[in-house]
């Protein structure tokens, strides 16, 4: 007999957890990895970043047939399987000495990232959630402090332990997703909910326009956040702000993405994504000319950092739900595989692009400017997505 589904409320604390450990161990620690790798193992900060884009490269190509295998089977078994997978990959990290090893390891680690983190757990989502657009808001509101909480860890865990013991410590962290999959939810239905009909061209799919206005919209957006993220603090430091207020404007960012999310789970089915997604992408050239024109000083530069973190966080929610609201369910893990690819050259080029930028021109000169102008375009393209988009799926 087929499983009855488990309650949103059981399903979001499963993916919550699971997902807020996975990007924590599987991704947002590498950067205090880095100064250790490159000192004992005399690696270039060169060599030790080529595998990380390595990983993000291999993602991108391997997130369709990842989404793909979501639709027509289930993701409880791929997320749990790609949770011990992630395990088993920080044990042999903790153990490389090899440069090739390392970059070897590293692209593995892009195909384990497309199947235990965010496109699968939230295609499961899609498929299983009786409110699936407040689910994922509900989950975002989690994960969101990710960062918060395993930079810290990992932190200590690597004073306490040195690096290797600190990867040997979180890869025992990361079986907990598998775990909770396993326990928490039940197994995959023979059919998921997402699976495509029969007839459903991929190649059809994103000839559309709301697909190609959408992945033009979350390209635009990737460039702008990867890249600021790698530069504002550089940025600021040339703005000649003082290093405690340059620290506190970048730490803001993440809790208030996390209030930005709460308002949204708080509005509830009053609030559709096409409706907050148009906000949200318009809030992003709104930061960035803040950033151009407000004065250098904290109390006006905490004002820039609400706006973009209110932007940056909602963007997760519409990258997810959004794409729900505007292309439907059939054939989700598939279409969002897709969409990732647009995101791929964006993030891996646009920190080296700015840095470009940056020895050109001697400086970050009008660099807000030119971001504020990406930004205007990718707002642009979402709004063409949300009036091509077909019915509202709530």
């Amino acid at each position: 007999m087929p499983t009855q589904p488990v309650s949103d409320t059981r399903l979001i604390a499963c993916i919550a957890i699971g997902q807020t450990i996975g990007w924590g161990t599987l991704f947002s620690v590498f950067p205090l990895f880095m100064a250790p790798w490159e000192a004992e193992l005399g690696w270039s900060r060169a060599e030790v970043n080529a595998g990380l884009t390595c990983a993000l490269l291999v993602g991108g190509l391997v997130a369709v047939p990842c989404g793909r295998f979501v639709d027509r089977h289930g993701g409880r078994m791929m997320l749990a399987t790609g949770a011990i997978a992630g395990a088993l990959l920080l044990l042999a990290l903790s153990q490389v000495r090899s440069l090739p090893v390392f970059w070897a390891i590293w692209a593995v680690m892009g195909v384990v990232q497309a199947a235990a983190l965010w496109t699968p757990a939230m295609t499961l989502v899609v498929g299983r959630a009786r409110e699936p657009t407040r689910a994922i808001t509900a989950i975002s509101f989690v994960t969101g402090l990710s960062t918060t909480i395993f930079v810290p860890v990992g932190a200590l865990l690597i004073e306490a332990l040195g690096w290797r013991g600190a990867l040997v410590a979180l890869a025992a962290i990361q079986t907990i997703p598998a775990a909770l999959t396993l326990a928490m939810l039940s197994p995959d239905p023979a059919r998921a909910a997402t699976a495509p009909r029969a007839g459903f061209s991929l190649l059809q799919a994103v000839r559309r326009p709301a697909f190609l206005a959408l992945a033009a919209c979350f390209a635009g957006h990737a460039f702008v956040a990867v890249g600021l993220g790698a530069h504002l603090i550089p940025y600021l430091r040339e703005q000649g702000l003082p290093e405690a207020s340059v620290l506190l404007i970048v730490a803001l960012h993440g809790p208030f993405q996390v209030v930005a999310r709460a308002g949204l789970f708080a509005l509830g089915p009053r609030a559709t994504l096409r409706g907050v997604g148009r906000i949200t992408t318009a809030l992003t050239p709104v930061a960035m000319l803040l950033l151009a024109v407000l004065p250098p000083l904290l109390a006006w530069l905490v004002l820039f950092a609400l706006v973009w973190a209110v932007a940056d966080g909602l963007m997760t929610i519409i990258r997810s739900a959004g794409v729900m609201e505007i292309l439907g369910r059939e054939g989700y893990g598939t279409l969002t595989g897709a969409l990732s690819i647009a995101t791929v050259l964006p993030r891996t080029l646009s920190p080296l692009l700015i840095a470009l930028w940056w020895e050109a021109m001697g400086g970050y000169g009008p660099l807000p400017w030119l971001l504020a102008g990406i930004g205007v375009l990718s707002a642009a393209a979402f709004s063409v997505a949300a009036q091509r988009g077909g019915a509202v799926v709530r």
